[in-house]
């Protein structure tokens, strides 16, 4: 009624939490030009008059503190949203970056009783123990270290009780207000909240699934079967199921602990080259990649000096045309080409509305001249991606989810490569893979495969050939061919061709009553007034009625 959408019984009490927090934080400005007020608690507003006055935080503050306080969800979607910097504006993508690893750890969490229930076993049967402290907390799940009967120590990550449906129930409540504030708050309407929603509710349902990221670890392993250089951990797929995962436990040493690299003797610009290899590897020839490769993800093994990657939660994944779309672009970049670096542009985005073809080469221009003045040992990958997503926003140039998670992944790992090495530059590691793309591009093996594909293609065609000519007969033969043909501009056209018709009806009814009038005048035929017969008076008379209307009508459409 009225327009307004209440909220669900079952989700009261979460409006009531999320618009308290709101306006404690001062955000009373926002709620009071959204139709969300009317759900504000009248008791709150009276006891908290001052409360923006009383915070000295900025906004992106108070939105970091917001998410905090309303738990789980809406600190997952802060998480997910600190890598939307194509959306966000950066001093607020700064403070949720703070998320990142903020999360409270559950009280009272017996892990005897959840896996029981859940895997349906008698723990004593199966674990010699079960740490009940977790060693590590996230918003969606926690981590228990545990010893297995076999004396294998694994790590047990287990979803929070009745996450799911706490998500599904918070994002119901995040459409509602995100369409609210779209529709009354031009200020809030700039960071596209229901856009920013809609990501959200796809990403974190990937994660909340674990079948899905055992089925990436092990997809992950395949890969880098015959390399010597990566560590995947081992999955108990037996003791795991959709809110649990149990896996090797891994005693390794974060990239980041430079420190402790250093007392292993590990020389760490090493390890920068080998771990950004490694993700290349992913990206350029396995197109299946790590979305997430922070440093508290990424491990070195000392004992075995391999390199570890964990959390397959947030995977990429690239289809093979997207990956040669993709090649391409990279090497027109590195070969500082313009003139391929459109169309390959315009083949891998997903929708383009260029407003200025002239204004989009210019700025691509620009961006590839500032390439080439610098040495590229000082280029800086995520300077130069960062420029070139303002390009393509300019530009109305949107490219595939796939390609934002590859640009800020590649971001985070120029960023872990330079931690471990200042003088470490990702396009070191880069133009190998390049020359050995290329190289195989125009090997004997891909052109005999590829024109073997072609063949195979021309082979299908014309096999099917005759059959459609055959179709196509018999349809001509039943009269059921039925060919349609468009004229842009008929409609205009048409409506011309009408005017002129009734215009040339006119003129001849006009003829018609001028010839009959001056018939009736020259016989003479009574009535008369005047001495002149009445209805040849009439019959000129409406002759110039009609003969001005069509002139005042040409005249008219002249004008127009």
């Amino acid at each position: 009624m009225f327009g307004i959408k209440l909220p669900q019984k079952q989700n009261l009490k979460r409006y009531n939490a999320l618009f308290m927090v709101l306006t404690k934080y001062g955000f009373e400005d926002i709620m009071a030009n959204s139709q969300a007020r009317k759900f504000i608690p009248k008791k709150y507003l009276l006891k908290h008059p001052d409360t923006e006055k009383r915070l000295s935080g900025s906004t992106f503050q108070r939105i970091r503190m917001v998410l905090e306080e309303l738990g789980p969800s809406y600190v997952k979607m802060g998480q997910i949203m600190s890598n939307r910097d194509d959306m966000l504006p950066p001093d607020l993508v700064k403070e949720l970056e703070k998320l990142q690893d903020h999360a409270p750890t559950l009280q009272n969490f017996e892990v005897e009783k959840v896996l029981s229930q859940e895997l349906n076993i008698n723990c004593p049967q199966y674990f010699l123990s079960i740490d009940p402290k977790p060693l590590a907390a996230a918003s969606l799940a926690q981590v228990h270290k545990a010893q297995l009967l076999n004396g294998d120590w694994v790590a047990l990550k287990i979803q929070r009780p009745n996450i799911a449906e706490v998500i599904a129930s918070d994002i119901s409540i995040m459409k509602e207000v995100a369409e609210a504030l779209e529709k009354y708050s031009a200020q809030v309407k700039a960071f596209q909240p229901a856009k920013l929603v809609e990501s959200f509710e796809k990403s974190v349902n990937e994660e909340l699934s674990f079948h899905r990221e055992m089925d990436n670890m092990e997809h992950f392993a395949r890969n880098f079967m015959d390399n010597n250089d990566i560590y995947v951990p081992k999955l108990y797929r037996e003791l795991s199921n959709d809110h649990i995962i149990c896996m090797e436990w891994i005693d390794g040493i974060k990239v980041s602990e430079l420190e402790k690299l250093k007392a292993k003797n590990i020389d760490s610009s090493a390890v920068a080259k080998v771990g950004v290899d490694l993700y290349l590897e992913q990206v350029l020839e396995h197109g299946f990649f790590h979305a997430d490769p922070h440093p508290g993800n990424l491990f070195v093994l000392p004992e075995v000096q391999k390199i570890c990657f964990i959390d397959f939660g947030m995977m990429g994944t690239i289809m093979p045309k997207d990956k040669e779309a993709l090649i391409d672009l990279l090497l027109c970049f590195l070969k500082k080409d313009v003139r391929k670096l459109i169309p390959v542009l315009k083949k891998i985005a997903i929708r383009s509305e260029i407003p200025d073809e002239k204004k989009l080469e210019y700025d691509l221009y620009e961006l590839v001249e500032g390439i080439s003045n610098t040495s590229i040992r000082n280029i800086k990958l995520g300077i130069t991606l960062k420029q070139f997503k303002n390009v393509l926003y300019e530009n109305k140039i949107t490219i595939p989810h796939y390609l934002y998670i590859l640009i800020r992944a590649l971001v985070i790992i120029e960023g872990v490569g330079l931690k471990l090495d200042p003088e470490f530059n990702i396009t070191d590691n880069l133009e190998p893979y390049m020359a050995k793309i290329t190289r195989k591009r125009f090997g004997l093996k891909r052109l005999f495969k590829k024109n073997l594909n072609r063949f195979q293609d021309y082979n299908a065609l014309l096999d099917k050939l005759p059959d459609d000519i055959n179709e196509i007969v018999d349809k001509i033969k039943d009269g059921k061919l039925v060919i349609v043909h468009e004229h842009k501009g008929l409609d205009e056209f048409r409506k011309t061709l009408k005017t002129a018709f009734n215009r040339l009806v006119y003129a001849v009814i006009i003829a018609a009553l001028s010839i009959g009038s001056a018939l009736l005048v020259m016989a003479d035929m009574p009535p008369k007034v005047s001495g002149i017969p009445v209805l040849g008076a009439i019959g000129f008379g409406l002759s110039a009625i009609i003969g001005l209307v069509i002139l005042i009508s040409i005249y008219r459409s002249k004008k127009d």
